[in-house]
């Protein structure tokens, strides 16, 4: 089953391990709290040290016999979906979770929700929490960090992450690797896609274009943060937003939502992310194929939109919530991202050498992927929003 399916069902059901609860629309509230400064851009918090060593790579894995479901206890994780698919056992949580209770007996609660939804539901229940570890895409981490929501832990092998998606205080990390992207009608656009963002003003695009609202979808609050980028400054950002409005169908709670209407011809570009455009693209919209928009100078950009793992402050099970984390972290885990799940791992170290791995990777070739700064977009969020609000005359 396709992992934009998984995103839009709603279940409570255990199977082997895991209990999974709360399955919403991917979605997230723009009432989120201002974010202020998050701690890797000054905080005084000391970063923890890590529980363990990291295993050299090709470390025997464990040979114990499987641990009872249950016998180490319990850990509940809040996520971002994408990750888990309610039908069948194909996807990267319901594989790592499996293993992680086999290795444990760590009996595995999870809860998802859309990017934003997850952080909202960990602040609603900070004064008692119920989560141990929350999974989710930036900014909405740091917006967490910056909401007391977080404390530091640094898993074993975080050192081979990449330093630029790992917190210098220690309370969060990048577990998974993923890019912004667009995708397009293969059909209706025989010759290709759109190459700048200034193509997407034709007239042809009228009502044929959509893109998931910045502050309530993840992906689309990415591609606010690309036209700041491309653009140069974020009033040229927004003066761009205004002009494209003329083509845009409208608001949209969800990036998964869009890519059935570019396989139907009902749109002919959206927004995405490689890692869910790319498997639906081979599993059930067709029609769909990624490509990378351009700014004025032609050349193509992206940057990266990890999955992001951290420990939640006053976490019931924090000792459990630490060893899932470590557990995300291991070789098989990531080597597991690509090929489970068609993402990247976010160890620097691990070198799949799957099939998929090399698909996507082969898909930024010729591609530009700039840094971002999160504790700069995470500060400026909440006014950056409200900018696009009024650019595009949405309501807040």
């Amino acid at each position: 089953m396709s992992q934009v399916l998984s995103r839009r069902l709603g279940a409570l059901l255990a199977v082997g391990g895991l209990t999974l609860t709360g399955l919403t629309a991917c979605s997230s509230s723009k009432s989120a709290s201002a974010a202020g400064s998050a701690g890797s851009a000054g905080g005084t918090t000391p970063a923890a040290a890590p529980a363990a060593s990291c295993p050299a790579l090709g470390a025997a894995a464990p040979t114990d016999a499987p641990k009872a479901d249950g016998s180490g206890g319990e850990v509940t994780i809040y996520s971002a979906d994408g990750l888990y698919d309610t039908k069948d056992d194909n996807n990267w949580y319901n594989a790592e979770f499996k293993k992680f209770t086999a290795l444990t007996g760590i009996h595995v609660n999870y809860s998802e929700d859309g990017s934003g939804g997850v952080e909202a539901k960990v602040d609603s229940e900070k004064a008692n929490p119920k989560a141990d570890v929350i999974v989710t895409l930036p900014p909405f981490i740091q917006k967490a960090q910056a909401s007391g929501l977080l404390q530091a832990y640094s898993p074993a092998c975080v050192d081979k992450v990449d330093p630029s998606l790992v917190d210098k205080s220690g309370q969060w990390e990048a577990v998974m690797g993923n890019y912004l992207s667009f995708i397009y009608n293969t059909k209706q656009l025989p010759d290709g896609p759109p190459k700048t963002w200034n193509d997407l003003l034709d007239p042809k695009f009228a009502k044929k274009l959509q893109y998931s609202t910045p502050g309530v979808a993840g992906d689309g609050t990415a591609v606010m943060i690309k036209a700041i980028h491309d653009f140069g400054s974020r009033d040229a950002a927004w003066d761009y937003f205004k002009k494209l409005q003329a083509n845009n169908v409208g608001p949209s709670k969800s990036t998964g939502k869009l890519e059935s209407k570019v396989n139907t011809g009902d749109l002919l570009v959206a927004n995405g992310d490689v890692q869910m455009n790319y498997v639906d693209s081979k599993t059930q919209y067709p029609n769909t194929k990624i490509f990378f928009l351009a700014g004025a100078d032609g050349k193509p950009t992206t940057f990266s939109l990890p999955y992001m793992a951290g420990l939640v402050k006053g976490a019931p099970h924090a000792d459990n919530g630490k060893k899932l984390i470590d557990f995300l972290l291991s070789e098989q885990a990531q080597l597991d991202a690509s090929k489970i799940a068609y993402g990247f791992p976010a160890r620097t170290d691990v070198k799949p050498a799957d099939d998929n791995f090399a698909s996507i990777s082969g898909l930024l070739q010729g591609v530009t992927v700039f840094p971002v700064d999160w504790n700069d977009v995470a500060k400026n969020y909440n006014s950056d929003v409200k900018a696009w609000d009024e650019a595009t005359g949405t309501p807040s």
